[in-house]
């Protein structure tokens, strides 16, 4: 049958969020596991994948139908980019569609922990309303209003998050070694500086940059040395970016101020993560998330609409995929 597709998500992600797949298209949906992924990838014209999963293995598609893989999320570090260009299948992604979720997530997370809101809540649950309220009081903690917000990576997501800011009255600036439009960055107002001004001068940094060799542990103990005591890491990119071990000793010397962490070198997270063994006030400085950071209702439905939009470009159009990564 033509137009075929195989879906590595349940059917029902899409249909509860009012983005089904269209008429014009005949879906497999399978989980990953199934013994009958093999076998469809050999008739199916498109494959469509979530962004967060095990890897799929070249052999999987050596031989197959398929003219595309379809991600419906951003991240494509699940396939293997050499051998997908060997074979001449395009793989696309689906940029900017959980900018908005991404953006509410860092800029709550950054509240959270620089106003100690879990963290009193917490206290408050021990009986130590007064205590900690007074010690809140002689902190002197800061809001966000005229915080300096260092961003590394400033693609859509990390544009997005940057507006966030700047409507709280922070001074936001970005190091990107290939900013993709700096431009609009000039027009917001935020500043291209070098990675060592970001991590000695911020006050919270944002992580915005996907998982390649370049970027495979690029926040690590000397980066988090040069951190500002008392700084905010916030970590909603891909796992592996940040040294989890040397974050969790960092804080739990008491050298950082917070960090939120959405992802992680392991997920589901293991047992003797360094993150998950923090103890007394380091562990309350700790925002833990499973991977939800772009999550919402709307940015799924924006994702699906958006993935199956550009599968029946390919399958039913015969058109060249949009927003192709390689």
């Amino acid at each position: 049958m033509p137009n075929e597709v195989l879906c590595l998500r349940p059917e029902n992600d899409f249909t509860r969020v009012g983005a089904p797949a269209p008429s014009t298209l005949k879906v497999h949906y399978l989980s990953p596991d199934d013994a009958q992924v093999g076998s469809l990838l050999k008739q199916v014209q498109a494959l469509v994948i979530p962004a967060v999963g095990k890897p799929l293995p070249k052999e999987l598609f050596e031989n197959s139908s398929v003219k595309i893989v379809q991600v419906t999320g951003a991240g494509v570090d699940r396939l293997d980019q050499v051998a997908m260009k060997s074979l001449g299948i395009p793989i696309a992604n689906m940029p900017g569609g959980s900018n908005q979720a991404v953006a509410e997530y860092v800029l709550t997370s950054a509240l959270v922990l620089s106003r100690r809101l879990m963290w009193s809540s917490h206290e408050i649950r021990h009986g130590n309303y007064s205590a900690f309220r007074s010690r809140m009081l002689a902190d002197n903690l800061a809001g966000l209003e005229g915080q300096k917000i260092g961003l590394i990576g400033l693609g859509v997501i990390g544009l997005a998050v940057a507006k966030a800011f700047l409507e709280f009255g922070c001074h936001v600036r970005f190091y990107d070694p290939m900013p993709k439009d700096l431009g609009l960055a000039t027009n917001l107002g935020i500043e291209l500086v070098s990675l060592d001004q970001i991590l000695e001068e911020s006050d919270v940094i944002s992580l915005h940059v996907p998982l390649l060799p370049s970027t495979l542990g690029m926040i690590g103990d000397a980066q988090i040395r040069q951190m500002k005591s008392g700084a905010i890491l916030i970590q909603a990119a891909r796992g592996g970016i940040v040294d989890e071990k040397a974050l969790a000793a960092h804080l739990q010397v008491g050298h950082l101020g917070g960090a939120a962490v959405d992802v992680f070198q392991v997920e589901p997270i293991a047992d003797d993560n360094p993150l998950l063994l923090l103890t007394g006030e380091a562990n309350e400085k700790l925002l833990l998330t499973p991977h939800i950071a772009g999550v919402s209702r709307q940015s799924f439905t924006n994702l699906f609409r958006g993935a199956w939009e550009n599968v029946e470009r390919v399958v039913v159009q015969g058109d060249k995929p949009k927003y192709q990564v390689f």
